[in-house]
């Protein structure tokens, strides 16, 4: 029997449901009507606690609505929770959508300034990092074109796609004197040094480091995003301003400008025009899979670099913008990585131990590690795993979490018997890979992995996932590294391992096979003559 509380909410549950399918669900309902019943009875659902039951009515509304803006708002809780579990929802765009269709609605009424929060809503749904960075899959990877097609189909979309341009084309700098080069620097120069060594060592040219930690830089970049998103709808903005009078005078300065990832202070500094000055754009993986290459002014920038092949086909598909007749010319060239530093002896034992460099993040899901180590370990027990790096932090989101229990829950098996060892953050990589005879590259998506070329000038074997992200494309890890590095499942990865491990022969020449590889195709000795040619030559011989 109910009590009497619980059958009166049990009989206005049971007449909202009545209301809902007269006005929302019956036919003939003019649009505009169904939409402001439906979002009426969710919203009225929802604050009496009928969360499941306000759900379902809005999964089923949406069937029936026509309005993205309005089935973005019924969806929008269901969204939500489901992010907060860790789980890519099924309605993400719709809701997306409808946000985009609240800022295209704002903006044709030409105010921007409300049509901002909505496009920014926008981007913490198609760029949340439960859908890219907390998971072995992604939309975006799987197919860039179509599901960021409503972004760029959008009227907010389409204007902060506007090229703005720049009043005159960037200038090689004259021969009677050094050659200006300007670096971004101080949020995360881990690729730079090389670099900015080699430049600075050079008598004919002169190199100014552009600190963006320093008290005058950073207020231009506080808040970025949101002025970022303000600016580009505007036209124009007093953040501009800010960032010509901060970085006007280096910027006259300098010949060339490099920007090393393609984030915030790269999305600034196109805010206003260059002048003559010719401005570079490096940008990594991770850049890829977020909004910041939607926030930059492309027709500001003279050459955007890629450290490989498929990461710029990944990155043209996702930023159409990139491949407009004002958009900057792309080139691919390797990090610059002085490997040889890592070549050494290695024990006899190291044939049998695999080693994975760099836990830090999801993507380099260290669980299909295991499985290749159970695998091998079920022909020879002496085979082990070296993890190298910072433990994968649980608190990065509740996919994480879940990911970092099941983690746990297999180190705990293997690390009792000695199967595993994990050795933290070390600042001695190379020492750390002395007793490494494999090294493997089990990453869902990469850039480059420079781990995992480490390893090899080491000598160690390298073992390469065919990494999903790009698997079965154009340019992916197969055609990056030598076709016999690379791998498609845990099973091919044994095969491998047990192949060229099989004697203490055949596995030192193969280790010494992979290094004299990358030592002679991506050592700083040899890249460093792409980078002469991007920063130095003429950009018509540059790339």
């Amino acid at each position: 029997m109910l009590d009497a509380a619980t059958g009166q909410k049990a009989m206005r549950l049971g007449a909202v449901r009545w209301f809902w399918q007269r006005a929302v669900a019956a036919p003939g309902v003019p649009e505009r009507y169904r939409g402001k019943i439906a979002r009426r009875v969710n919203t009225s659902m929802h604050r009496a606690g009928h969360k499941a039951s306000a759900n379902q009515l809005a999964l089923a509304a949406q069937g029936r609505l026509k309005s993205n803006t309005t089935k973005g708002h019924l969806l929008g809780p269901i969204v939500e929770a489901e992010l907060n579990q860790g789980k890519v929802p099924v309605h993400l765009m719709t809701v997306a959508k409808g946000q985009l269709a609240a800022a295209d609605a704002f903006l044709k009424k030409r105010n921007p300034g409300k049509a901002a929060p909505h496009v920014l809503r926008a981007f913490d749904l198609m760029f949340h990092r439960i859908a890219h960075f907390d998971g072995v899959t992604s939309p975006l990877a799987e197919d860039p074109e179509g599901f960021l097609a409503p972004l760029h189909g959008s009227k907010v979309g389409q204007a902060m796609a506007t090229p703005r341009g720049r009043r005159a084309p960037a200038q090689f700098p004259p021969a009677d004197r050094p050659h200006r080069m300007l670096f971004f620097t101080g949020l995360n120069d881990n690729f730079l040094a090389p670099i900015l060594e080699r430049y600075e060592a050079m008598p004919d040219v002169q190199v100014r480091r552009l600190n963006l930690v320093e008290e005058s830089i950073r207020p231009v970049l506080s808040n970025g995003r949101t002025n970022l998103v303000h600016h580009m709808l505007a036209g124009t903005s007093k953040r501009a301003e800010e960032v010509a009078e901060a970085w006007g005078e280096h910027l006259a300065w300098a010949d060339t400008v490099f920007v090393d990832w393609c984030n915030l202070p790269a999305a600034m500094l196109t805010t206003i025009d260059p002048g003559t000055t010719r401005v570079i754009v490096r940008l990594h993986s991770f850049e890829a899979f977020s909004w910041w290459p939607h926030l930059a002014d492309w027709s500001r920038v003279d050459d955007l670099v890629f450290v490989s092949e498929h990461l710029r086909d990944l990155t043209l598909a996702a930023v159409p913008r990139l491949r407009a007749p004002q958009g900057p010319r792309t080139h691919v060239v390797s990090n610059a990585m002085e490997l040889h530093r890592y070549a050494g002896p290695k024990t006899g034992d190291a044939r049998f131990t695999l080693g994975l460099i760099g836990l830090s993040s999801l993507a380099k899901d260290p669980r299909w590690a295991l499985a290749v180590l159970r695998e091998l370990r079920k022909r020879d027990e002496r085979y082990r795993l070296k993890l190298i790096g910072d433990d994968l932090r649980a608190s990065l989101s509740p996919a994480v979490r879940a990911y970092v229990a099941e983690l746990d829950r297999e180190l705990a098996e293997l690390e009792s018997s000695g199967a595993v060892i994990r050795t933290g953050r070390t600042e001695d990589v190379r020492g750390a890979l002395t007793d490494v005879g494999v090294i493997l590259s089990t990453s869902v998506r990469e850039s480059f992995h420079c781990g995992l070329v480490e390893g090899a000038a080491s000598g160690a074997v390298p073992v390469v996932r065919d990494w999903p992200f790009f698997a079965g494309r154009q340019h992916s890890a197969r055609s990056l590294f030598p076709s016999d590095w690379v791998v498609g499942t845990p099973e091919e990865a044994a095969e491998r391992i047990l192949a060229v491990t099989a004697s203490e022969d055949g596995w030192r020449e193969a280790g010494q096979a992979a290094a004299s590889h990358v030592l002679s195709t991506w050592d700083w000795s040899v890249t460093q003559k792409d980078f002469d040619r991007l920063l130095l030559e003429p950009p018509a011989t540059a790339g």
